[in-house]
């Protein structure tokens, strides 16, 4: 495998470093104290083709392969969790379910919004009960004909209160059981549809996330996703791309955390010198560049594969796996590389530490990835 990136992909990664640094840093930590979502930040983003890099350019997608993204979303997570969130789930669930499975009718309405950044997508899967158990929806959607009657709730929704657009998982028909979910496009503010109260999280605090209520609300025949009965294999394919991207992001936390630790400890002096040069300290350095170094080559791979046409469902999981842990891992480390001044808010690095345990739970926890993989290699 030839891992020398190309002349374009650097230029991306730049870009994405250049933003990050320059409109995401100043002010992440008070976004971070004050739960604020990042309006202007998100904004620019659309405007840099930040929310719809792998859509088509017909509908205003920058038509980039999968490693670019990554790419993007490694250097904004490094930065700020909250932002690069947002970023993943326009991307990769929204932007991309809806460009790969849309109709032309949805993509020319909504897609051709939602890669700008003007329009702001959400995926509404996880349920009180179900969580993001695909098969076990509740919500339900009742054909009416000309329309479809939803009903139910949705939880821990990412740009719950932001979106304008939310793409909404239910079952139509119990007795076919997966066969009979359906994947729907409903717009914010139709009646019947209400958003809850914002959560109160321990980290990435800085994106909003609500649950949703939906009370008789109508949607029309031609918001629905595909044939009717596809909605368990639309939710099945767009959560394993979006999988590549929150591992992206936890690799990207990862770095974030290391890069500050590896700063600080040429710095900080302790025993009459850098503490970089104290074994202790060069050795949980070495094992967590090695773990970030193990990650990225999981998620390229991961990326790799979904760029090639294969199937991506295994890389794509155990990334996830190995990156969200290396995340948790190498934050703890830094928070203990920087000693007291780890646990303050001024150095970043208590902030990456609580903003890396979401990437263990959502997209499917870690335990959900290890079913995808055991069955992926039992099957072989």
């Amino acid at each position: 495998m030839d891992f020398k990136l190309t002349e374009e992909h650097i230029m991306i990664r730049d870009a994405a470093r250049d933003f990050a640094r320059n409109e995401l840093l100043p002010g992440v930590i008070e976004r971070d104290e004050k739960q604020e979502f990042p309006s202007e930040q998100i904004k620019k983003m659309g405007e840099l083709g930040f929310l719809g890099m792998m859509a088509s350019p017909e509908f205003g997608g920058g038509g980039m392969d999968t490693i670019s993204y990554i790419l993007a979303m490694e250097e904004i997570s490094k930065i700020d969790a909250s932002a690069s969130v947002v970023m993943s789930v326009n991307n990769s669930l929204v932007c991309w379910g809806i460009d790969t499975y849309g109709s032309q009718e949805q993509k020319e309405k909504y897609l051709s919004k939602l890669t700008t950044g003007e329009k702001l997508g959400a995926f509404c899967l996880s349920e009180p009960e179900a969580g993001s158990d695909a098969t076990s929806q509740r919500t339900t959607a009742i054909d009416k004909g000309d329309h479809y009657l939803l009903n139910g709730t949705k939880n821990w929704i990412t740009n719950g209160n932001s979106a304008d657009y939310y793409i909404v998982i239910a079952q139509t028909d119990r007795e076919k059981k997966h066969k009979g979910i359906n994947a729907f496009i409903v717009e914010k503010g139709v009646k019947g549809f209400e958003i809850g109260p914002k959560e109160q999280k321990m980290g990435i605090r800085g994106s909003d996330t609500h649950s949703l209520n939906f009370n008789d609300v109508k949607v029309p025949k031609e918001n629905r996703i595909g044939e009717d009965g596809f909605g368990f294999k639309f939710a099945m394919k767009t959560l394993s791309g979006g999988r590549i991207g929150i591992a992206a992001q936890a690799l990207g936390i990862a770095s974030g955390a290391y890069e500050l630790a590896l700063d600080y400890s040429k710095q900080r002096k302790a025993f009459g010198t850098e503490i970089c040069n104290h074994q202790a300290i060069a050795f949980k350095l070495a094992d967590m560049y090695t773990s970030i170094e193990a990650s990225r080559h999981l998620v390229m791979k991961a990326a790799w594969e979904k760029d090639q046409g294969a199937n991506y469902d295994l890389s794509g999981a155990m990334a996830k796996v190995y990156a969200s842990k290396t995340a948790m891992d190498v934050t703890t480390e830094a928070v203990q590389v920087h000693g007291g001044n780890g646990y303050v808010k001024e150095y970043h690095v208590e902030r990456l530490m609580r903003d890396a345990k979401i990437t263990q739970i959502y997209e499917g926890t870690s335990e959900i990835q290890k079913i995808v993989i055991s069955r992926g290699i039992l099957r072989d």
